[in-house]
């Protein structure tokens, strides 16, 4: 059997993991489908209908997505990341605009996102052009966020490299005490990014691996929906 060495450890190169075939975990998705007469006119409309259904299956971080982004060399960088706006404008998400994928999001302003429900065996990716969002849009989100992670932005020097726990600890510390008994303002490298979206794609696990998958486009001004092969 072929093995590949990882510093002390062996990885079998035969898709077998304690005792598990990975070829071999697959599922059979039957919970329902999506036709061109069930889908909303709008992808946002579709979207909020699909989130209110998660929200209310109480799946766990229904507003969860993946996020990927392009790194000074071209190569794709995933990570997740919270929904947390949605109007008719895009996608709204807050992070440390010096963070990896701040920097990314400025130097290339596109961006992917996905959702995954897997309990409704349902997807939606999203690919769309990024911009920073209105500096007191971001306030007022900032002002609505916990003590304690209002603190953290400011204590976290995001993606940089730190020498042990302590180091984020001590710092934390040191914004406590800097802004005991007062507000906390919203540091100005900490804010929102909109992903305005061109292309949005819904996609309904089925039978057989015969997906439902429809996709709207946005051409000139105007959305088009259209069917594409599983």
């Amino acid at each position: 059997m072929l093995t590949a060495r990882c510093g002390d450890h062996q990885l079998e190169d035969a898709g077998i993991m304690d005792g598990v075939s990975l070829a071999n975990l697959r599922l059979n998705y039957t919970q329902g489908g999506l036709t061109e007469a069930e889908v909303a006119d709008h992808p946002f409309a579709q979207f909020h209908t699909w989130l209110q259904q998660a929200i209310a299956a109480e799946l766990p971080e229904p507003n969860a997505m993946t996020l990927s982004t392009l790194s000074p060399e071209g190569h794709p960088v995933g990570r997740m990341v919270l929904l947390k706006g949605l109007d008719e404008r895009g996608f709204v998400f807050y992070t440390n605009y010096q963070s990896a994928k701040g920097q990314q999001l400025t130097a290339h302003p596109w961006a992917g996102l996905v959702f995954w429900w897997a309990a409704l065996e349902r997807q939606v990716r999203v690919d769309g052009r990024v911009e920073k969002i209105d500096p007191a849009e971001s306030d007022a989100y900032f002002d609505s966020r916990p003590r304690a992670s209002q603190l953290g932005a400011w204590a976290s020097p995001q993606s940089q490299i730190v020498g042990d726990r302590q180091v984020l600890e001590d710092d934390l510390a040191r914004w406590e005490k800097h802004y005991a008994g007062q507000s906390i303002p919203r540091p100005p490298h900490w804010g929102g990014f909109r992903v305005i979206p061109h292309r949005i794609e819904f996609w309904q696990g089925r039978p057989s691996r015969l997906h439902d998958r429809l996709q709207f486009n946005l051409v000139d001004g105007q959305w088009q929906k259209e069917r594409l092969a599983p």
